[in-house]
């Protein structure tokens, strides 16, 4: 048996398992590798080699230049911005939605735009009325579009542009892809907003990513932050100091909830007061202030209430919503309104449903807390062993904190980063290394966030079906197959090669993720292009286009994955408006590439 043969039997093997859809994508990967070295058909080096491939390096830069925008708050604020300037009407909402995932698409790659999005979505389908299955695989789909902006915009870019290297010794440039990109996501849209409504379906979904829009407000109802307190921090020479608690007087309208000492812990009924004490209170400020002047007084902390609930929640601070775990360490302790542990105040305790926040409570198994502090001391909470988290706070502050305080630091690394990738000074590995990198140092995100920002998935896809594309090239399956092709499409013009090559690839690309897709099909373009006498830069680029144009299966990209809970989608849904996108794109793919690259 030929090589070429092997090389073909093992594709229609990876083919056949992603179908099958019982093994992870990595492991299939993994597999085909494997049975390449077995086959002979590479060698241990070459089986490996994949995951050292510059276009794994890059891609996986790109995931943390992600993470950085989207956990600094740029995503956000971009979120936030098109909804209050959209307005309700259905085909504007659309357009600005559609918009802006193609956007961020070529900015965060179409997975990370789609993620990002679906709870502005979600969101924005509520306040206008509309059904979010009208919505949200437009969002997928000018993803998919989007990412044909710029050349960091998918991983099918790099790959095709990486091929074109390999065989003429030149690149695509950065912005090149916008030529093709631009007029797709144009008519994207334009399918979406004129045939949407009659080709999606109108289904409420059984659930939905939840939705912090209120989550303040939802908050200060529950725990009834009407007045809230006053930490009043005991000053030398107070009349209070070697006082107890109950003798320290107060005017009428003002309730002492408890007083906490310098080293933290609650002040017990028979300790007194020292220097640095803080005493807590709460009431009408007349008698606070009357307090104050009578006692010698510092006002540490004001209330955090119904009225000053933008403090609450910003840039710098947040909230929490805690449940005391079964079997904590910290059941017996007292806590009381006011009371500042660990960076953290204590705003309100319920216990058994009911506002405890001005008593002194040991607490109990079930007792919930809402605290207020710095981010990074709330979010600690996400990994204490002695509490419940009710809202992950990190969640609440990407949905609802828009340009956080490393918003402008991620932005200029993005900056940066597409610099050097526009001008070509350095590779797009170095340049993808660079931006993550930068987004590290400038601590955009931490190193351990990084690391989980990664999908490693993706990696282990890539770097695995790298040696496949190059036993299909090598074995010589690619010109057979490239063979088979212009024997049936003939004579004809280039329009007729590439439109071959775009139906192969999107048969293909709806069953194999548009990375593996692209990498099994480069090769046999690249020698198709060869044998027909058509141009490889046409050729590539129609390659790029129709991995992209994954529309017709929820399978087909992760971002048709994403969106197919919270829009209510079925299986079936997706061929509908997937199946008019497609035609479309084949149409502009085929007429357009000959005249902006000539064959």
């Amino acid at each position: 048996m030929s090589d070429a043969t092997l090389s073909l039997l093992v594709l229609a093997g990876c083919v056949g398992l992603f179908i099958w859809n019982r093994l992870s994508v990595g492991v299939v990967a993994i597999l085909t590798a494997l049975a390449l070295y077995a086959t002979g058909l590479v060698t241990a080096t070459e089986a490996v080699a994949g995951f050292g491939d510059p276009v794994v390096v890059f891609i996986a830069s790109l995931f943390v230049l992600s993470e950085g925008l989207e956990s600094s708050g740029v995503t956000a604020w971009a979120g936030q911005q098109l909804i209050t300037r959209a307005g309700t009407a259905r085909n504007r909402l659309l357009i600005a939605l559609m918009g802006l995932s193609a956007v961020m698409a070529a900015l965060v790659t179409p997975n990370g735009a789609a993620a990002a999005l679906l709870p502005v979505v979600v969101l924005a389908s509520r306040r206008s009325k509309q059904s979010t299955s009208q919505m949200l695989m437009p969002l997928a789909f000018a993803a998919s579009a989007g990412a044909l902006l710029v050349l960091s915009g998918s991983t099918v870019n790099v790959i095709v542009s990486d091929a074109l290297f390999e065989a003429t010794g030149e690149r695509f440039g950065f912005f090149e892809f916008g030529l093709i990109g631009l007029p797709l996501v144009l008519v994207t849209i334009a399918v979406s907003v004129l045939l949407g409504r009659q080709l999606l379906p109108d289904r409420s979904p059984t659930s939905l990513p939840a939705d912090y829009s209120a989550h303040v407000d939802t908050l200060v109802e529950h725990y009834s932050l009407d007045v809230g307190f006053f930490r009043l921090a005991v000053q030398p020479g107070s009349d209070v100091v070697g006082s107890r608690r109950e003798q320290v007087e107060v005017p009428d309208g003002v309730v002492l909830i408890g007083v906490q000492r310098s080293s933290g812990a609650p002040a017990g009924a028979d300790d007194v007061l020292s220097v640095d004490d803080v005493v807590v209170v709460t009431g009408d400020s007349a008698g606070i202030t009357s307090l104050v002047d009578r006692h010698g007084f510092a006002v540490a902390t004001t209330p955090l209430t119904r009225g000053t609930r933008e403090a609450l929640l910003g840039r710098e601070v947040g909230v929490a919503e805690l449940v005391v775990r079964p079997r904590s360490r910290v059941i017996g302790e007292v806590v009381f309104a006011g009371l500042v542990r660990s960076g953290v105040t204590v705003l309100g305790v319920r216990r058994l449903g009911k506002d405890r926040g001005a008593d002194h409570l040991a607490l109990a198994e079930g007792d919930s807390l809402l605290v207020h502090g710095p981010w990074p001391a709330v979010e600690a909470f996400a990994a204490d062993d002695d509490v419940l988290i009710v809202d992950s706070p990190e969640l609440v502050r990407r949905q609802t904190v828009a340009l956080g305080p490393k918003a402008w630091r991620a932005i200029a690394v993005l900056v940066g980063t597409v610099a050097l990738l526009a001008t070509g000074v350095v590779p797009p590995a170095i340049a993808g290394l660079i931006g993550a990198t930068a987004m590290v140092m400038t601590g955009v995100v931490g190193g351990p966030q990084a690391y989980r920002a990664i999908s490693w998935q993706t990696v282990v896809l890539v770097g695995g079906l790298i040696p496949l594309s190059v036993a299909i090239a090598s074995s010589g399956a690619a010109d057979l197959v490239a063979g088979w092709l212009v024997g049936i499409v003939g004579d004809g013009s280039p329009q007729v090669v590439l439109a071959a090559i775009f139906v192969l690839t999107v048969l293909l690309g709806q069953v194999v993720s548009n990375t593996a897709t692209v990498l099994i099909v480069a090769p046999i373009a690249v020698a198709m292009g060869n044998e027909s006498g058509v141009a490889l830069a046409p050729v590539l680029m129609l390659v790029a286009v129709a991995g992209a144009a994954s529309f017709l299966t929820p399978i087909a990209t992760p971002a048709n994955m994403m969106v197919m809970g919270a829009g209510g989608y079925r299986f079936s849904d997706y061929w509908k408006l997937g199946l008019a996108t497609t035609l479309a794109w084949f149409v502009v793919a085929v007429l357009l590439i000959p005249v902006i690259w000539p064959t």
